[in-house]
């Protein structure tokens, strides 16, 4: 399990492999990092400890900057971005149009579990948002974007069996959140494809130990 803690002007991140690293440092998400087979080190990871040469205490942005110029020089980590058509689920409003609620003056948003299911439930979140959350959460297989056109916030409640206990586990109570979108939300996720920026390692070598 990957750990990222931060104390002062101190940054260590735990358990971090090769595309974690860059995850953290680039602020993305797995499915928008490219790494080839042959530079990728899946199976090796790191314990890195940082210090700011400064006392004052960095922001996260702060020591993601700090940790692009660790992945330049140490593991020689050359990149480059691009746009690349991806397979993707897109939220869309249903049939029945949508079963969503005026937001509540309270921004609360939990997280939580019920059984093999777990759920969203918040006071005030766009749907953007909630496409992000239900990646999250529920379906990490490929990027959901909000096509739904709905604009402003909303107070919602999902719930639905996560993806992988489905796929790994199935038992007969459970609840796809394809199915949980449309009965809860009345939205929908459809298959789709669209053009993602996504970061490209071109190489990358091992560094040596302190």
């Amino acid at each position: 399990m990957g750990g990222f803690s931060s104390s002062g002007s101190r940054l260590t991140l735990e358990g971090y492999n090769l595309r974690l690293l860059v995850m953290e440092a680039y602020g993305l998400k797995s499915y928008q990092i490219s790494i080839p087979a042959t530079v990728s080190q899946p199976d090796v990871y790191y314990d890195i400890v940082a210090t700011a040469e400064d006392e004052n205490t960095p922001t996260r942005s702060e020591f993601r900057e700090m940790l692009k110029g660790l992945l330049a020089n140490r593991f020689q980590l050359k990149i480059h971005m691009e746009k690349r058509q991806l397979p993707v689920y897109a939220l869309v409003v249903g049939k029945g149009g949508p079963k969503l609620n005026p937001p509540s003056d309270s921004a609360h948003q939990l997280h939580g579990v019920n059984g093999r299911n777990q759920f969203i439930e918040a006071g005030r979140i766009t749907m953007n948002d909630l496409a992000n959350e239900i990646w999250s959460d529920f379906i990490s297989e490929r990027p959901i974007l909000d096509r739904t056109g709905l604009p402003g916030s909303y107070k919602l409640r999902v719930e639905a069996t996560p993806e992988f206990r489905l796929n790994r586990d199935p038992q007969p109570g459970d609840l796809s959140i394809f199915t949980a979108v449309q009965e809860q939300l009345g939205l929908k996720l459809e298959p789709s494809m669209s053009l993602i920026d996504t970061l490209v390692v071109d190489s990358a070598q091992k560094p040596s130990d302190n």
